[in-house]
């Protein structure tokens, strides 16, 4: 008698149908949470990137500022004196990947450094791009633009890549 009521239990839609219904909602729902989870986390990642990249671009505008014409009188054993946009290679670009902040990777990593002469007197605003030898000339301007690509991954979310990036402006004071 008693197998009988439990095999008309079960034929009946009882408690072994409701437990694997919500054996798949639990897996359903947990798939999209941890999805989310690990997508708060990327953007989080993103954003510690961010302040590094914001960090870099400063201590390559620094870097390109005390490195200007008079730099090579001062110390002549200073390393990349005299820099300017003629200079050979990218020494800002080396500078910026030796500073080795922690989780980034060197070769998503591009840094972009520009001249500019000012359009009044000096300390105003700068508008024209300096080409030429002399741009390292005090009353000039550095511009330096870092940018990462940062690999976003996401479960069960196409993979992307975010290009980060920050600028940094200073004037060549000595």
């Amino acid at each position: 008698m008693h197998l009988r009521a439990t095999i008309r239990r079960q034929a009946s839609g009882g408690d072994v149908t409701e437990t694997g219904s919500t054996l798949v909602e639990v897996a359903l729902s947990s798939a999209v949470l941890l999805s989310v989870i690990f997508g708060i986390m990327q953007v989080c990642l993103a954003l510690y990137t961010y302040t590094f990249i914001s960090e870099a671009s400063r201590e390559a505008t620094r870097y390109a500022v005390v490195r200007g014409a008079s730099s090579c009188t001062v110390a002549p054993t200073f390393p990349n004196c005299n820099l300017n946009p003629t200079s050979a290679g990218n020494p800002i670009q080396t500078y910026v990947t030796g500073l080795g902040y922690p989780g980034l990777n060197a070769s998503n990593l591009t840094v972009t450094a520009s001249w500019w002469s000012p359009s009044g007197p000096p300390g105003n605003t700068w508008t024209t791009a300096c080409t030429v030898s002399t741009c390292n000339a005090v009353g000039n301007a550095v511009s330096v633009q870092v940018t990462y690509a940062f690999p976003l991954s996401i479960p069960f979310w196409k993979n992307a890549t975010v290009n980060l990036s920050s600028t940094s402006q200073m004037m060549i004071s000595e």
